[in-house]
């Protein structure tokens, strides 16, 4: 019965330390980085382990934003979050409004 014991108290002392090497590994490489890309204000990937920082859709494509207060106004968005290091969210945009219809019209015969 002394070596059944022994030979459990192994098994539960190996598990115990590979559960607290994969609890290491995985803040190591995922969660800490992922905090410190935050911090800074950029966005974390943790599928690819990135750390990106937010762009307009027009400076990937190449298109110009027409409307000149509009693009000053997403430039200082981003200007602004960066600077208090707030993350940013991409929120749709609102619904657009429901037709009114009016009372139906009587069938002509």
């Amino acid at each position: 019965m002394s070596r059944f014991i022994d030979r459990l108290k192994l098994f539960f002392l190996g598990l115990f330390v590979l559960c607290t090497v994969t609890i290491f590994v995985v803040h190591f490489v995922w969660i800490w980085p992922g905090k410190k890309c935050e911090e800074a204000g950029e966005w974390w990937d943790w599928r690819t382990r990135t750390c990106a920082r937010p762009v307009l859709i027009s400076d990937i494509t190449g298109r110009i934003i027409a409307d000149d207060k509009a693009r000053a106004e997403a430039k200082a968005v981003i200007a602004g979050a960066r600077a208090k290091g707030e993350k940013l969210t991409l929120q749709p945009p609102p619904p657009p409004p429901l037709p009114t219809v009016g009372p139906a019209k009587p069938a002509q015969p």
